[in-house]
């Protein structure tokens, strides 16, 4: 029987209602360039998956749509990435597990991290890279 490769995820898209609005957020928030690759969207390099804006507008979508869920984002420098991001205005002011999102904190599950939002209202969570719980390890 042939071996066979899994899947594996190389790029995210995120829709954003002002492209160079977001391509600046993010550029900000991450400390990278954004590259345009045309077709109304921006690519960073995020490691091996590369995060992606796209204009909605660009695919004919007359509006926005927000991820529903986080989009998590792991980091060496948590510290500094909470700092743009607060520099940026964006944490977000909810609770997680009774827990501020918006602010560095140790989840329930083992991981050191917080929250926030960009302008097009996606969630994003950055984690701590040394604290990832991946699900292999059950959290102590």
């Amino acid at each position: 029987m042939p071996a066979t490769e899994t899947p594996r995820v190389f790029r995210v898209l995120l829709q954003a209602a002002d492209l160079d609005q977001s391509r600046r957020f993010y550029e900000r928030l991450l400390a990278v360039p954004g590259r345009p690759v045309g077709g109304g969207r921006v690519y960073f390099d995020c490691g091996p998956v590369i995060l992606g804006l796209v204009d909605p507008a660009s695919e004919g979508e007359a509006r926005v749509r927000a991820w529903p869920e986080p989009l998590y984002l792991a980091t060496s420098d948590l510290d500094g990435v909470f700092e743009r991001a607060r520099a940026l205005g964006c944490l977000s002011p909810l609770k997680v597990h009774d827990d501020p999102a918006g602010e560095i904190v140790v989840r329930p599950w083992g991981e050191r991290s917080f929250y926030a939002d960009d302008p097009a209202g996606n969630p994003l969570c950055f984690v701590d890279a040394d604290t990832l719980f991946t699900g292999r390890d059950r959290p102590s």
